[in-house]
């Protein structure tokens, strides 16, 4: 059951990050696994403008209207996109400039160094959510 309305965009946003994040983790982490083999083209997904387009859609009022009764009729505003959840990313290749001899184009310092930052934004996200639901239960329990 969703509960539109109860977080605000923040907690949308970055539990959606973290969803892509995750995705493109596995991506790189395919590039790894296939370091060696012939004519492999490295892949990531690139998601952060959509995620930022997104965001700014939604704050211009390009989300949907609540409905607060069964009998209401669902409309769209003319120019909603759908929002964060609609966002999925796009799975690009992203080539070596110069591939190996067996027509490899993965550079793996390159592909560590896109894991690393990956994993350091996975986290900065997780731990951001987890601060916003911390307070949500210290205001829960009222300070105590």
């Amino acid at each position: 059951m969703r509960m539109d309305g109860l977080f605000n965009s923040t907690v949308d946003l970055l539990g959606k990050s973290i969803d892509l994040r995750a995705k493109n983790q596995n991506l790189i982490a395919s590039n790894i696994a296939n370091v060696e083999t012939p004519n492999f083209v490295p892949k990531s997904l690139a998601f952060e403008d959509e995620l930022q387009g997104a965001l700014k859609s939604s704050q211009r009022g390009g989300s949907t209207p609540a409905i607060t009764h069964s009998r209401h009729i669902q409309i769209r505003k003319s120019g909603a996109g759908g929002g964060l959840q609609s966002v999925s990313g796009k799975v690009i290749e992203t080539p070596a400039k110069t591939p190996g001899k067996d027509g490899n184009a993965v550079e793996l310092e390159n592909e560590m160094g896109k894991m690393t930052e990956n994993q350091v934004m996975f986290n900065a996200s997780v731990q951001m959510l987890s601060k916003k639901f911390e307070g949500l239960r210290t205001a829960i329990r009222e300070g105590k």
